[in-house]
């Protein structure tokens, strides 16, 4: 098995060929505004993948996928090594002593008791750092970033939040939070005011993502995942519309919901 230091400088190399003279039109083409997508889509591949082994799937799809990623970085590590910023070299070292900075319970003599108080502590050592670099602390929820699905933002920022102690001190609360939020759109509803409704209907959102904070289940995961079983079901239904012949549009709802239904048992009896 390869070192992946040397797979790394192996791949720097490659992209390094690739943007030289005589290397590939089109990566010599690109800049970090012409990148934008790329990163995102392939980000988006890796959880795609990683949804796959969490269900059962091999993992060695999410090899590939997750070395597309790395090809990302390197692609942005070499535009800034281009201009004199920085190199891949800088990117690895940069984190690595963020991460050994940060874990002083690991690569130090500090003792936690554990996981809220290492979460406590980083949250602490980032106001450090920022004080360092800006003069300032600065605000705990600094480093969510804006363009970040709202879901998931939700619950970065409710979590960052809860590690100067502004959270509920139990599921409970913030189940009754959701209550009270859900009332609040149903009057909302009732009313009929178009902003209202985005308000209310915001706020259930809203708790609905830290919720699943407390609960250790994602809510940016559980989405995607139910949207992935609607797609499959969905898809279950129109191939058994095809199969009996009813036109396009031309089933009843209480036919499809019978196909839905059989669509769900089929999930249950798979391994």
């Amino acid at each position: 098995m390869a070192a992946p230091g040397s797979e790394l400088e192996r791949l720097v190399g490659i992209m390094q060929r690739l943007r030289a003279e005589g290397g590939c039109p089109w990566d010599r083409e690109q800049d970090l505004r012409s990148l934008r997508p790329y990163l995102t889509e392939e980000a988006f591949e890796v959880l795609d993948e990683m949804d796959r082994v969490s269900e059962g799937g091999p993992w060695h799809p999410l090899c590939d996928e997750l070395g597309d990623l790395l090809f990302q970085i390197v692609f942005h590590a070499q535009l800034a090594a281009e201009l004199g910023e920085f190199t891949m070299a800088d990117v690895c070292k940069a984190i690595s002593d963020k991460i050994t900075r940060r874990h002083p319970h690991v690569f130090g003599d500090e003792q936690v008791k554990g996981a809220e108080q290492v979460l406590s502590n980083w949250a602490k050592l980032k106001a450090d750092e920022r004080k360092r670099k800006t003069g300032r602390a600065g605000s705990v929820l600094d480093g969510v970033p804006t363009a970040a699905p709202s879901l998931l933002r939700a619950e970065r920022l409710t979590e960052k939040a809860s590690r100067i102690g502004f959270d509920w001190p139990d599921l409970a609360g913030v189940r009754g939070k959701l209550d009270e939020e859900l009332r609040e759109l149903d009057e909302a509803i009732a009313a009929g005011g178009r902003d209202a409704i985005e308000h209310e209907l915001g706020d259930v959102l809203f708790s609905l993502a830290n919720l699943a904070r407390f609960v250790k289940t994602p809510a940016e995961d559980a989405l995607r995942m139910a949207t992935r079983r609607f797609v499959t079901r969905f898809q279950y239904i129109e191939a058994r519309l095809n199969e009996e012949n009813v036109p396009f549009g031309g089933a009843t709802l209480e036919h499809m919901e019978r196909h839905w239904q059989a669509a769900k048992a089929e999930e249950k009896a798979l391994p």
